[in-house]
């Protein structure tokens, strides 16, 4: 009866749900003092280790500790910290993957987070769904959910939650989910994802990921000076936050401040996250809008 309750433990909660909550230190710990019972628990130990480095930007750590040797569970993270690594390597990455996404192994669910994610990253929405359509691997759920809010198809979104929430319930990401859902949906639906989140908040940590997701619900109801609040607070706790600096872009014009203030977050956000998509999406509209002023100008 001991043995059974042993086994029924789950050792690696406290640093799978870190993890998912955005609390990347706090995995990176707990992943380095667990002792685990079984070979297959030190492999998911070291995957979630591995992603927290990653989401860290720490990818020279990943690069020189996954070798050819590793376990095939871990090599498609070395892919990913090689791409965002490495911007010229890309298309050599995307070359490789377009090729082993040829056979999906659907049961690879590291590999298949990993291409979707680098699809995600590349703005091919279709690719990272079409990785993603033959699996009801839960955090898959969720990084389809997600493509689909992106996407705008809120109707999509709900099948997925539905999905996930019969899979199950109680889980960090499905809560999540929902919270994302809920923020998509607008209106009344926003308090219901504040409360989600602060719930989770109450429950394990307050992270950069919760003070966003707050900030969000805030700004879609025009409560800004409360969102203010939660994204200084966000910024106190990590001042180059790529997605808490683009909060602070648009919420800087929602309350009237003078341009500089918007401008200064924008300049460090070019400056500190040059490949993030928004920066990019970002500069491709002022080449445009240059172009177009330049058109024009000539009939002026």
């Amino acid at each position: 009866m001991a043995r059974q309750q042993e086994t029924d433990v789950d050792e690696l909660f406290d640093v799978r749900n870190n993890f998912f909550i955005g609390n990347y230190q706090q995995c990176i710990n707990e992943a380095q003092k667990i002792k685990p019972s079984l070979p297959e628990v030190a492999l998911e130990r070291d995957v979630f280790l591995y992603r927290a480095y990653i989401a860290q930007r720490k990818f020279r750590v990943v690069l020189d500790e996954i070798n050819s040797s590793s376990p095939p569970e871990l090599q498609p993270f070395k892919m990913l910290a090689d791409y965002f690594a490495n911007p010229s390597r890309r298309e050599a990455i995307l070359a490789v993957l377009q090729q082993a996404t040829n056979q999906i192994n659907y049961d690879n669910h590291n590999f298949l987070i990993t291409a979707a994610s680098i699809y995600y990253h590349e703005n091919n929405l279709d690719a990272a769904l079409t990785i993603l359509r033959n699996t009801e691997h839960l955090e898959c759920l969720s990084l389809k959910l997600t493509i689909y809010l992106k996407m705008h198809r809120v109707d999509l979104a709900k099948k997925v939650l539905k999905t996930m929430q019969e899979k199950d319930d109680d889980a960090t990401l499905t809560q999540l989910a929902q919270a994302w859902l809920n923020t998509s949906t607008g209106s009344d639906k926003l308090q219901d994802a504040y409360y989600i989140l602060q719930e989770m908040i109450d429950k394990y940590a307050n992270t950069n990921m919760m003070l966003n997701g707050q900030a969000a619900c805030f700004i879609g109801q025009a409560k800004y000076e409360e969102a203010e609040t939660v994204l200084q607070e966000s910024l106190e706790k990590d001042s180059n936050n790529p997605v808490t600096l683009i909060n602070m872009v648009v919420l800087s014009q929602h309350l009237g401040k003078p341009p500089e203030i918007a401008n200064r977050y924008l300049s460090q956000l070019k400056e500190s996250h040059v490949e993030h998509p928004f920066v990019k999406e970002y500069s491709q509209k002022v080449v445009e809008f240059q172009r177009l002023a330049k058109q024009y100008s000539v009939y002026n």
